[in-house]
């Protein structure tokens, strides 16, 4: 991964201007200038500026590439919702064995937390650039070919293995960069239109155009494919080699290594958060569809359309609503869902829950952004990969304890068990903000 922070030799009358530490000068307002990346020893008259999205210009194609990536992430984990009615007639499965689907990326993300720094470490961001991709290409091959139902839940555990280094790679490219909350915002608002998009063109295609449900994969590896290719242009240079040397000049001596980082009290606080809260928002994303329609009587189509608006509110959420106040957007979205449980009507139903989304959105992005504040530099592509990836394993969780819980008890049960763990993530972020910020980067 190349570092998002360039060293930069100040004039002796800058850096050693008397009463004001060269610390404190703002790093977005400093522009870019030389070191000697030969020296094995920085000079001790530096700062460190963030680099922006569109400086240097390399960053441009990279940024876009991750915005891709984050197109397709929102889109392959958007589709297991729309396409679980379909599995279960075409498979023959109850609520329980098809919500393995879920369960069974937890395997992939698990791993990718655990070897996220590793694969920095060896291959730089151009192995995530082609780890992930191909990840997401092969599963999208096997898929369309409609294995037998043991291969579909095992190649989850691909898919979910790709998501999970790229959510946490890319979430910590752009978190270190000048602006990152919007930047973040962005980012997770192209995860939004992806996941938007995609039950809306998979259940066109199945209702509307009366195609079997793996025909969906077809364009999921035209999508897959060119996350492949744009990815590897873009971080080609980006080595293991870069990425060690970037290190060793941002953070001296220190290690950001997997087993430091899990000491750290913020960073299993973060983990917690984006466990619950990712696992709330594909649990509602993977049953809105089956719950609209056994609930509350809609159509097929107009069930997917319902999903589509959650995944629109999430969207629209990320890219117009700040990230300074969390707390707000979880009690607003604690009154929605009672909202979307309480009130028996299909119309009132699908406007909750597409306004319930809006004020999800932002609360990814939101910790990410905490994260870097809370913890020094040297911990970031750990800290923030560990918890990004922890919470793709909640993502895989909650809906598969949905649908287990749905094979006994109905899918009603969908709407109690959110609202708890949206409650939960209220306490888990009012403890995540009393954690004090740190001042310097180290």
């Amino acid at each position: 991964m190349t570092s998002t922070t360039t060293e930069i030799e100040l004039p002796p009358a800058i850096a050693h201007k008397p009463g004001r530490a060269s610390s404190a000068i703002a790093p977005q307002e400093i522009s870019t200038g030389h070191v000697d990346h030969n020296d094995p020893e920085p000079p001790t008259n530096f700062v460190r500026a963030r680099q922006r999205w569109n400086h240097p210009k390399s960053n441009i194609s990279r940024v876009f590439s991750t915005f891709w990536s984050f197109v397709v992430m929102g889109a392959n984990d958007a589709a297991y919702g729309a396409l679980i009615p379909y599995l279960e007639k075409y498979y023959s499965l109850g609520y329980t064995v098809i919500a393995l689907v879920f369960l069974s990326p937890f395997i992939g993300y698990t791993s990718a937390a655990a070897l996220i720094s590793r694969i920095h470490h060896r291959f730089g961001q151009r192995g995530i650039a082609l780890i992930g991709p191909i990840c997401h290409t092969i599963t999208y091959i096997i898929l369309c070919v409609h294995p037998p139902w043991p291969v579909v839940v095992i190649v989850c555990v691909l898919a979910g293995f790709g998501n999970g280094v790229l959510d946490a790679a890319w979430n910590t490219y752009i978190g270190n960069m000048a602006n990152a909350n919007e930047i973040l915002g962005f980012l997770h608002g192209f995860y939004g239109l992806g996941a938007t998009i995609s039950p809306l063109i998979a259940t066109s295609m199945i209702t509307k155009g009366h195609l079997p449900w793996y025909s969906f994969y077809y364009l999921m590896i035209c999508l897959g494919v060119i996350e492949l290719g744009t990815a590897a242009v873009a971080f080609w240079s980006s080595t293991g080699k870069v990425f060690r040397d970037a290190q060793q000049v941002s953070a001296g001596s220190k290690s950001g290594s997997t087993r430091q980082v899990i000491r750290n009290q913020a960073t299993w606080l973060c983990s917690a958060f984006l466990f619950v809260y990712v696992g709330v928002e594909v649990s509602l994303g993977g049953w809105i569809v089956t719950f609209m329609i056994n609930v509350r009587s809609g159509t097929a189509f107009a069930s997917g359309i319902s999903a589509v608006g959650f995944w629109l509110g999430i969207t629209v959420g990320r890219v117009i609503l700040g990230f300074v106040t969390p707390r707000i957007y979880l009690l607003a979205s604690m009154g929605l869902e009672l909202l979307f449980w309480l009130v028996p009507h299909f119309l009132v139903s699908a406007i909750a829950v597409a306004f319930l989304g809006f004020f999800l959105g932002p609360l990814f992005p939101a910790v990410v952004v905490a994260a870097m504040k809370i913890l020094p530099q040297h911990m970031h592509i750990s800290a923030v990969g560990f918890a990004s990836a922890f919470g793709g394993a909640g993502a895989a969780m909650f809906p598969f304890v949905v649908g287990a819980m749905a094979q006994a008890k109905g899918v009603t049960v969908l709407q109690p068990f959110i609202l708890a763990m949206l409650g939960l993530d209220l306490v888990l972020w009012v403890l995540i903000s009393r954690i004090p910020r740190t001042h310097h980067q180290d």
